[in-house]
């Protein structure tokens, strides 16, 4: 399954810089890993700022770029900070981006209150914030079909003011709370994803078995990604938001 997992993360990339403009835009991908995202971003002639915690994952980051360089100039250009949102902005310059990518980050994060002020600080007025966060609902689900009902009953019944990581783990939202984050900092969403309706629920051996079912199931998702039913149910949740300081 992993390979529609990864399209549909990918399409979550794309769905918000077409949002946020679409052309040569300046990216800060928070959290961004090996650059995966990043190196796609600058083939298209975006400028890509990836910071990340991990010094290994940069070292990889550095040098997907030096070979992309030594195969053919890329139009956009990828650096690579070692951070995280408590320090980022000793990196980077305030009001310097017009998109900010933020995927699976406010799970694990400390404070997701901190972490989007600093992005409201670092990107422009009317820049555009992509928060991608795990989906509450369907851990419920899940852990139900697997017979844990103690485990989808706590789920359930713990909203994200009352959440303990050391006894549930990474946060997980519903669509209402991820809003709610998001327009306490002057953020104002324009677009809400389901991500991953189907692609944990589906066998990975009936994908990769049956011709043609990789990209028949990614289609599904993306027929159904702006569907507010499936959204609620959803492994996956993305809101695309526009900054509007006062």
């Amino acid at each position: 399954m992993g390979p529609v997992r990864t399209e549909v993360m990918w399409q979550a990339v794309l769905d918000a810089v077409s949002i946020a403009g679409g052309e040569s835009l300046t990216v800060l991908d928070l959290g961004g890993g090996t650059g995966g995202d990043a190196m796609r971003l600058a083939q298209a002639g975006h400028d890509v700022t990836v910071v990340d915690p991990s010094p290994d994952a940069l070292a990889s980051l550095e040098r997907r770029v030096a070979d992309a360089a030594r195969a053919e100039p890329m139009p956009g250009q990828v650096r690579g900070v070692l951070g995280d949102t408590t320090d980022l902005l000793s990196h980077v310059e305030a009001a310097s981006f017009d998109l900010a990518i933020c995927h699976g980050v406010l799970e694990h994060v400390d404070d997701p209150d901190e972490a989007l002020a600093v992005l409201t600080t670092a990107l422009r007025t009317g820049g555009h914030v992509s928060v991608v966060v795990a989906g509450r609902l369907a851990a419920v689900v899940a852990r139900a079909l697997a017979g844990d009902f103690a485990a989808a009953t706590r789920l359930y019944s713990t909203d994200l003011a009352g959440w303990d990581m050391r006894a549930l783990g990474p946060r997980r939202f519903v669509t209402a709370e991820l809003d709610h984050l998001l327009v306490a900092h002057h953020f104002v969403p324009v677009a809400s994803r389901a991500l991953r309706v189907f692609a944990d629920l589906v066998p990975s051996a009936l994908v990769d078995i049956e011709p043609g079912a990789r990209d028949a199931l990614y289609a599904l998702e993306r027929l159904v990604a702006d569907h507010g039913d499936f959204t609620a149910l959803s492994a996956g949740l993305q809101s695309i938001a526009r900054l509007d300081l006062p």
